[in-house]
């Protein structure tokens, strides 16, 4: 991709391209943050309506499957070499994905589960940690969107019980759900605050 074809596909002058991108990247950049934000926004608003999302067999199949409908957000989940580009190495990507990437979002939260009975607290938060990880990447990378097709009827489902397998029964109350809610919409509205610094870094001065 070039500036000059993005001008062309625009109908518009290639200096006019130049007034809001500085180069390509700052322009993938710039759209790459605008997808994770989006994301994070309809999380939150998800969230908001229904606390019973924050629980993790809800939570996590709804974030992949979220995610699956933003391109971009799939694109530096997978570090996508081809679209990405010089991006895939960039420390302002790296940021991105560990903020409002689907994998960074779960890990984060999940202290909020542990702390509030909506997950097992018996071994160590780094090793559960590293093992939700591996269970959301490999969803991730057994979706349709990677152009595989999973050999179960209800693959969300399968994933929901796989993530109670791991963490452990939801015993939280009432109030430890909505509590659990409050605190991973804090982090999320916390966390969109460094896609909006990279949208705002992409345009020129």
């Amino acid at each position: 991709m070039t500036i000059a074809e993005v001008a062309r596909k625009a109908h518009i002058g290639k200096g006019t391209v130049y007034l809001y991108w500085k180069t390509k990247e700052e322009l993938l950049l710039g759209l790459l943050s605008r997808d994770s934000l989006a994301l994070a926004d309809e999380t939150i608003a998800a969230v908001t309506a229904d606390p019973e999302l924050a629980r993790p067999s809800r939570l996590c199949p709804r974030m992949v499957r979220d995610a699956a409908k933003h391109p971009f957000v799939q694109a530096l989940q997978s570090n996508d070499q081809g679209l990405l580009g010089l991006l895939a190495e960039d420390p302002r990507s790296a940021s991105l994905l560990e903020k409002l990437g689907p994998d960074g979002v779960l890990h984060t939260i999940l202290p909020i589960w542990r702390a509030h009975a909506l997950a097992r607290t018996d071994w160590p938060l780094d090793e559960q940690a590293y093992a939700l990880h591996a269970l959301t990447t490999g969803f991730l990378a057994t979706t349709d969107s990677a152009g595989l097709r999973p050999r179960v009827a209800a693959p969300e489902r399968v994933f929901a019980r796989a993530v109670t397998a791991l963490l452990g029964p939801e015993d939280a109350s009432p109030d430890q759900i909505r509590a659990a809610a409050e605190a991973g919409i804090k982090h999320l509205t916390e966390a969109r605050s460094t896609a909006l610094d990279l949208i705002y870094q992409s345009v020129p001065a």
